[in-house]
């Protein structure tokens, strides 16, 4: 076990480079993107502060489209695009495009369902205050909501994380790339084990990490 992990460890290190490359982008731009997107999917609902069934049922239909596509045939059909983005299909950053495309929306439907469970009667305070709508955006929705927006992103994060392994078999480089090369064509059992172990060890720190700040954010 200890030659072979001194055989692969520059490639390792590289595959370990690319999957964090691929999962940081992704994680941005869901956060950037998935994030407004799922506040915006809340507010048009009806009954919601912004009440537009009509952009919300828009809203709610590109976001459950985007979901049901499995990710390999999501990547497929995005090559186009991302190689239109990028200039390739293939590598790490060229990933991330579908990788992305795949997170915008579970992210936001994590950020809906997350806002959701905020007490009507919190906003409901908020408004006869006087509050304006990015306020109680901003002041009382993602406030009270944080603790349960923080799992929701290490719930995505350990998802973004799989899918980076599955890039990994179409091109995209990273931990599944190393797999495959060396578990399956080369039929180095115990290369697996080690990349295996790794990708285990990760979702353990990425999960143990947003647990420990949800907790700290819940005011429960």
């Amino acid at each position: 076990m200890s030659d072979s992990l001194i055989e692969i460890l520059p490639d390792l290190w590289l595959a370990l480079g690319q999957t964090a490359l691929m999962l940081l982008v992704s994680l941005a731009a869901s956060v950037l993107l998935g994030g407004p997107l799922g506040v915006l999917v809340l507010l048009t609902d009806r009954g919601q502060l912004l009440q537009r069934p009509w952009l919300f049922a828009v809203l709610n239909g590109f976001i459950n489209v985007v979901r049901s596509f499995p990710f390999v045939i999501l990547i497929v059909a995005l090559v186009p695009l991302t190689r239109w983005l990028i200039g390739s299909s293939i590598g790490p950053l060229a990933a991330a495009v579908p990788l992305s495309f795949a997170a915008v929306p579970y992210f936001a439907r994590l950020v809906e369902q997350s806002l959701r469970e905020v007490p009507r009667g919190v906003v409901e305070a908020a408004e006869a205050m006087g509050a304006s709508v990015p306020q109680i955006v901003f002041k009382v929705l993602l406030v009270e909501a944080r603790s349960g927006l923080v799992l929701g992103l290490t719930v995505m994060a350990v998802s973004l994380l799989s899918y980076t392994a599955v890039a990994g078999v179409v091109g995209g480089g990273g931990i599944g790339d190393l797999a495959i090369r060396y578990g399956y064509y080369r039929f180095q059992t115990n290369v697996m084990l080690i990349t295996v172990a790794i990708l285990v060890v990760i979702v353990q720190a990425i999960q143990f990490t947003g647990n420990r700040i949800a907790a700290r954010l819940d005011k429960r």
